[in-house]
């Protein structure tokens, strides 16, 4: 099982930029994805964001051209620049990993974008 930890969330200003990071226990290299989701109050939890180990990427459309997603083998991190952020962004920004079949989650990060 592969623990997960997230940081950089925090307040800023429409149009302001945060990077998210998601620490793993262990090597992720040989993760086959790993991905941010988010879950805004009253809202189900959806996909923002995902990389495959072969670096295949998929975004939500609500974030193309804003946010980016990377990840770094040799720190066992993926993370997450987002810019221009919106109000709409304001969520609980979640880390997530595919591996053998398993999901693990981190404990998750709050984004809070004032208007």
């Amino acid at each position: 099982q592969v623990h997960l930890a997230e940081s950089g969330g925090g307040l800023v200003q429409a149009g302001g930029s945060l990077r998210l990071s998601c620490a793993a226990s262990r090597s992720i290299f040989s993760i086959y994805a790993m991905g941010w989701y988010r879950q805004a109050p009253g809202k189900q939890r959806e996909s923002v964001a995902v990389i495959t180990s072969g670096g295949l990427i998929n975004y939500a459309d609500s974030v193309k051209g804003r946010f980016t997603i990377s990840r770094d083998n040799a720190k066992n991190t993926v993370y997450l620049q987002m810019n221009s952020l919106k109000p709409e962004d304001t969520a609980v920004y979640y880390c997530n990993s595919i591996m053998g079949g398993k999901i693990s989650w981190g404990q998750g990060t709050q984004v809070t974008v004032s208007s």
